[in-house]
């Protein structure tokens, strides 16, 4: 059965999660992928402060994984999901400000994507094996300094590109049992689209992802997966409004804080 779990600052000011039962949400003691029980405590959905869903230790963030861009860029599809590491440091959630970094002043990038939410201890998984590592579905917002990945021709910069506080925005809740092959993720800039392209022309699926990833590096519960964008990535201005929706995720908006 699909659930929706959210992270939230209650009205008396602490920390939760939560399970979204229509109009209140049912208070639990700890994060869903960790086996958490109801507190007892339950209430309005309305009344609540979202936070980023989960609190990952890393999130690992994939480039060129949807047929449609690798196209557009002349690039052939890799024969391994290629992919760089955003540190923890780089969390935001629903409503909070996209930070423009004082040293820079160059174009800040969105990128609308899915991010895959990581439940279990995982290593050396098969792809048969990973859909139980996986416990459910966010929306992304892979934000990137663009001007410095080349800024050094020694050296690409992804990491410092885009591991800046503030520039990898997760949710606005966590879905399980998602059917990612008929959804979209589409990004609007003020208000304009600017994507709107189907997760089903992804090279990598999530299983495929989660199993090769993990012959790499251990995923722990509440790592994130972002598993890429595709075509219509572009800059936003200080000042600018962005909004990643996936229909049957919802929302993630914020705004750049120059």
């Amino acid at each position: 059965m699909q659930q929706v779990w959210i992270r939230f600052r209650s009205p008396r000011g602490g920390v939760s999660f939560g399970r979204v039962d229509g109009d209140r949400v049912i208070v639990f003691d700890g994060p869903p992928y960790a086996d958490p029980m109801p507190t007892g405590a339950v209430l309005p959905r309305a009344e609540l402060q979202l936070l980023a869903p989960c609190e990952p230790g890393k999130i690992v963030a994939l480039w060129n994984n949807f047929h449609a861009l690798a196209r557009k860029l002349e690039k052939p599809a890799p024969l391994h999901p290629l992919f760089l590491m955003k540190p923890a440091t780089s969390l935001a959630g629903p409503g909070d400000a996209i930070v423009r970094p004082a040293s820079y002043r160059g174009k800040i990038v969105y990128e609308g994507e899915l991010g895959i939410v990581i439940g279990r201890k995982c290593r050396n998984v098969s792809v048969s094996e990973a859909a139980s590592c996986i416990f459910g579905y966010t929306a992304v917002n892979d934000v990137t300094a663009a001007e410095l990945i080349a800024e050094d021709p020694n050296f690409p910069q992804w990491t410092r590109a885009k591991g800046y506080d503030t520039f990898g925005c997760l949710g606005p809740a966590i879905v399980t049992h998602f059917d990612w092959r008929s959804a979209s993720v589409v990004t609007r800039l003020d208000g304009a689209e600017r994507q709107n392209y189907p997760l089903s022309d992804m090279i990598f699926s999530p299983e495929e992802q989660v199993s090769r990833i993990s012959q790499d590096l251990t995923l722990m519960p509440g790592d994130v997966i972002a598993v890429g964008t595709s075509l219509g990535v572009g800059s936003m201005k200080d000042g600018a409004v962005v909004e990643v929706s996936i229909d049957g995720i919802g929302a993630l908006v914020n705004h750049v804080k120059g």
